[in-house]
């Protein structure tokens, strides 16, 4: 039996602890399709696990990372064979199933998509759950009527990988793009994927008045709390708000004027459940619209052994961008 590299995390009255073990092919939990991970990825959810700051792990021992990217090993899936390229985010897995912080991973194959062929596994993880999260809200903001003539998108913890992915994006479509980050500093590398404006997250965190002066036709927000309250009573009449995250916190301290005065809408946008179809519309778009040489220019790539330390700069807005996890 096939032995591989693990992070397993484990849970007993005195917390949580995590420790790389040697696991087999019998340890994996149940699915039709057996997949060698070549490549992983960090995302705010998997900073949250890994670190116990918010309950996201909720059996144990699980094997955190909601993402991977592999090759299948057998499958008895009619959709997969062994050889197939293929890509997983979300689905439960690293919560309840365990997931990208191994070797090797069993899955149910309808979680799992074949990997387009013009990226590379380690491209797919550098768009990760952040990366196809942000692509499944421009579209969100396209459902919904959202034109580049309409006037610019904002898009909130610019920095991070929603943000760098969403940006990217939107200025690949033609949209002018506001960028909201706390760290100031990174106002080159935000130009640099795209964006036409930069502004301090401090304009957005403070508690929000009902309606203020309209600034943006759309908004991509991963921040939640006081900053998606303001972003939804500056936007003009008729946009949409894409809300897909809460670094901020999961309040949200709002009335209900920027609905009824302003037809705005805030549309949710959810990527661990989102069904197939969505799914594959979301690759082929990421496909056709995010530009390679920009998702270069955002992505570093470090060993699946740093994960530990970097689960706490992530939540701490300390890492710009994506990361790509190699588990060979």
């Amino acid at each position: 039996m096939q032995r591989f590299k693990a992070l397993v995390a484990s849970k007993d009255e005195t917390g949580q602890s995590l420790a790389w073990q040697e696991l087999g092919e019998g340890d994996l939990m149940e699915g039709d399709v057996l997949v060698r991970v070549s490549h992983s990825t960090v995302n705010y959810k998997d900073g949250l696990a890994i670190t116990a700051k918010a309950p996201v792990i909720r059996r144990w021992p699980m094997v955190p990372g909601i993402d991977f990217a592999g090759k299948v090993v057998s499958s008895s899936h009619s959709e997969f064979k062994a050889g197939d390229a293929v890509i997983l985010n979300g689905w439960g897995v690293g919560e309840t199933h365990f997931g990208g912080y191994a070797q090797m991973a069993r899955v149910k194959g309808d979680w799992l998509l074949k990997m387009p062929p013009q990226f590379s596994p380690a491209e797919c993880m550098a768009i990760g759950t952040a990366g196809y999260t942000a692509m499944l809200c421009v579209l969100a903001l396209e459902r919904h009527g959202v034109k580049p003539g309409n006037g610019p998108v904002l898009v909130t913890g610019a920095a991070g990988g929603v943000g760098s992915v969403a940006i990217a994006l939107l200025a690949k479509l033609g949209f002018q793009v506001i960028a909201s980050t706390g760290r100031t500093a990174e106002a080159d590398y935000l130009k640099g994927l795209g964006a036409t404006e930069i502004i301090d997250r401090a304009e957005l965190s403070k508690p929000a008045r009902p309606l203020n002066k309209e600034r943006w036709a759309g908004a991509v927000d991963a921040v939640g709390s006081h900053t998606l309250a303001n972003a939804l009573s500056m936007t003009k009449y008729g946009g949409t708000v894409a809300a897909c995250g809460l670094a901020q916190g999961m309040d949200l301290a709002t009335s209900v004027a920027p609905f009824i005065l302003r037809a705005v809408t805030l549309a949710g946008v959810d990527s661990v459940m989102a069904p197939k179809p969505l799914r594959v519309e979301a690759w082929s778009r990421l496909a056709a619209d995010l530009d390679r040489a920009k998702l270069e220019a955002m992505t570093v790539t470090r060993p699946a052994a740093d994960v530990v330390a970097l689960a706490p700069e992530i939540l701490a807005g300390k890492v710009r961008g994506r990361v790509v996890l190699e588990l060979g």
